[in-house]
């Protein structure tokens, strides 16, 4: 079950963070980036069904540089203000919240995943930080650094329905990239993970969730077979 804790990054700085084990030995570890909603209670489950797959999982609040415990409404309104609290952020602050999870699931192998804006800042932690695989739920500005490179194998989620990410803009990835494993949903939109919101697809999202534990376990050491298209 995912529970609070409080990370410290080296610059001294301490935010909270979910945190979510496995029974048993960890297979490896997943640091989590919330989208531009903040750390929601969608983030602490995403912790604990990372867990249930074996996995040791923290995702830490970004925004609690601003202000502790920010948390923004699932509206346009609170997307509005999220797209401000991710801007209110440096690239140092964020990869220094990002490295202090990371060290904190050593010494096992780990993983960065992130959902919208969190996916696109896990996309740009990947290309500069240690980590040794990447899940990417519908990283919304992914596009914008497609220079940067991506060391770690890396696999990406998207509905053919998210007016956010249309396809001409994965389409982009996968042609700048074609090392990278992207997915494409049927019918799906954009945070169709998120049963929170009104955009999901709980079939689309079990989907995701089965290759990104197929995905993990082949890349951090497991047995499991990548699903093909």
């Amino acid at each position: 079950m995912q529970r609070k804790i409080r990370i410290t990054a080296r610059d001294g700085h301490v935010c909270d963070a979910w945190r979510a084990d496995p029974t048993g030995q960890a297979k490896g570890g997943v640091v989590v980036l919330h989208a531009v909603y903040g750390l929601t209670g969608h983030m602490g489950d995403v912790c604990a069904r990372w867990a249930e797959m074996g996995y040791a999982a923290i995702a830490p609040a970004l925004y609690d540089r601003q202000q502790r415990g920010v948390v923004h409404p699932y509206s346009r309104a609170g997307a509005d203000a999220g797209i401000a609290s991710y801007e209110a952020l440096t690239e140092a602050q964020i990869l220094a919240d990002v490295a202090a999870c990371r060290d904190a699931l050593a010494p096992l192998r780990v993983a960065i995943s992130g959902f919208c804006t969190g996916g696109t800042w896990a996309w740009r932690a990947a290309s500069v930080l240690p980590f040794d695989a990447q899940v990417n739920f519908y990283g919304s500005h992914v596009p914008a650094h497609l220079e940067l490179p991506q060391p770690a194998p890396t696999l990406m989620h998207y509905g053919d329905c998210d007016p956010i990410m249309p396809m001409a803009k994965v389409q982009s990835i996968m042609a700048r990239h074609p090392e990278v494993d992207v997915r494409i949903y049927a019918g799906a939109g954009h945070a169709f993970c998120n049963p929170e919101q009104a955009s999901y697809d709980a079939v689309a999202a079990e989907d995701a969730w089965a290759r990104s534990a197929a995905f993990l376990d082949h890349h951090l050491g497991g047995t499991r077979d990548v699903p093909g298209p």
